[in-house]
């Protein structure tokens, strides 16, 4: 008999979740699901939200799924149904359509939400939603908000200076839109940034139309004045995007007496401490998961689903190795690992062209790294993170991205990237998986992508995916056949 499979949440981890189970488990023998999510609309990719701002892709082309995918994969899907209540002992999830769901395995993807500060103004009386002229930046509808706002010549005010702050900020400019980025911290990306880094990215927006104001949080929102800082101005602002941060969605945890800290609690099996019920994604906190990576979410629920179908009883989720990529025009920026955990520090600052690098090494190894402007480098020292291979002996020419013999990179010629290599580190997709879906007649980078599912992540591959299909193009043209 099918084992009852309830998911609560069909954001992108849900969604991926779902995708893995029947990946494994494709007529449904093993287990029977059933998908409930609160938004209308179906699955999304949010990490490409800054792509659609920016006006790089329209809202329909951020689906995960096409249309018709739950019904042909025999999944059991409720949108516009939250869940309300979790009854452990009855082991059955209800409906806010009154509507109950029985399960035998729960699995909580509910995500997290926005985080609205306590600025007077920013929020409505009472129920605490955005106030008029007032848009968060997490889902479709509020970047639709956005968009309407968004008029060249309009002055819009951007809250918070993190990665989807400066994503939102230089997205805006680019539409022609008079932005001032406001963050109350020294620095922007002060979570992957270090001061130096951060100023050149600073230099960098301003270059680009935005204007960049740190050290400065906001005071008191009037949509007929504009935004009061408590540095004492006043932003002549038409509109304010919020993007201060999330917090973990808990509450149905929490009420079902789940074990709850900044997330919900899980082990290396991804379980409670109900054994019957899991979490995954940015509702779950786990030691091994950086806050906000899709990344995490994906491995998650590629663990979940081995365990849950019984594809690999032995799979454990360890931890996931934290790469941050800025999707911005113009600005090309890694931020990797950890660079205070090393014993070894290479560094390098050209402002004046938008250029900054840190690596930092342990033991001959990468543990970190700054990226501003180093695409090359970048390339070469992720792979290396990722692999945890020795770091070249010549660190600065590592760094500016010409340590491979006669002067190439890996970047710029893909013939020279290791098999191993990981191209797409949100859906682990090798070089070696990119030429065997080649082999196997994915013969474009379209292709590519919808065989392996490189580049449908947070999509700073993409470049990467299009650069190997012309190489294997020119190197293993596909063979006509006689008439």
């Amino acid at each position: 008999m099918s084992r009852r499979v309830v998911v609560i949440g069909h954001g992108m981890v849900g969604a991926r979740f779902a995708e893995e189970i029947r990946r494994r488990d494709p007529d449904g023998g093993r287990v029977a699901l059933t998908v409930l999510g609160a938004e209308s609309r179906p699955a999304y990719n949010r990490v490409l939200l800054s792509t659609v701002l920016a006006g790089g892709l329209k809202p329909a082309m951020v689906s995960l799924h096409p249309d018709g995918w739950a019904e042909a994969n025999g999944v059991d899907l409720h949108t516009g149904v939250a869940a309300v209540a979790i009854d452990r002992d009855a082991r059955v999830v209800h409906g806010a359509d009154g509507s109950t769901h029985p399960y035998d395995e729960l699995v909580l993807a509910t995500g997290c939400r926005a985080w609205l500060p306590p600025v007077d103004g920013l929020a409505e009386d009472g129920d605490g939603a955005p106030a008029r002229g007032v848009s968060l930046f997490r889902d479709l509808d509020d970047c639709e908000r956005i968009l309407a706002a968004a008029a060249p010549g309009a002055r819009i005010a951007v809250v918070g200076g993190g990665l989807l702050g400066v994503e939102a900020a230089r997205g805006l400019a680019g539409r022609g839109v008079a932005v001032t980025l406001v963050h109350p911290r020294g620095h922007l990306m002060e979570r992957q940034l270090d001061t130096g880094a951060a100023a050149v990215l600073g230099d960098a927006l301003r270059e680009l139309g935005v204007d960049v104001r740190c050290g400065v949080a906001a005071k008191a929102w009037n949509p007929d004045l504009g935004l009061d800082c408590d540095d004492g101005t006043r932003i002549a602002a038409d509109a304010v995007v919020v993007a201060a941060g999330v917090r973990a969605e808990t509450g149905l945890a929490r009420a079902a007496g789940l074990a709850v800290d900044r997330g919900i609690l899980v082990d290396d099996r991804l379980a409670t401490d109900d054994g019957r019920v899991h979490a995954i994604g940015d509702c779950a906190q786990h030691a091994g998961a950086a806050a906000g990576l899709v990344q995490s979410g994906w491995e998650q629920a590629a663990v979940l689903a081995d365990l849950l179908t019984g594809t690999d009883p032995a799979a454990r989720y360890r931890g996931t190795r934290p790469v941050t990529r800025l999707k911005a025009a113009g600005i090309d920026l890694a931020a990797v690992g950890d660079v205070g955990a090393g014993d070894e520090t290479v560094a390098v600052s050209d402002p004046r062209r938008g250029r900054y690098g840190t690596l930092v090494l342990r033991d001959d190894r990468v543990v970190g790294a700054i990226l501003l402007g180093l695409p090359d480098a970048a390339a070469s020292i992720i792979e290396l993170y990722d692999s945890a291979a020795p770091a070249p002996e010549d660190r600065l020419a590592l760094l500016l991205g010409r340590a491979l013999p006669g002067g190439a990179t890996e970047a710029a010629d893909p013939s020279r990237m290791p098999g191993s290599a990981v191209v797409c580190r949100c859906n682990t997709v090798t070089k070696n998986a990119l030429v065997t879906a080649w082999r196997e007649g994915a013969r474009d980078a379209d292709a590519l992508r919808r065989r392996t599912r490189a580049g449908t992540g947070c999509g700073s591959c993409t470049g990467t995916v299009c650069g190997i299909s012309d190489w294997l193009t020119e190197s293993d043209p596909p063979q006509e056949t006689a008439a």
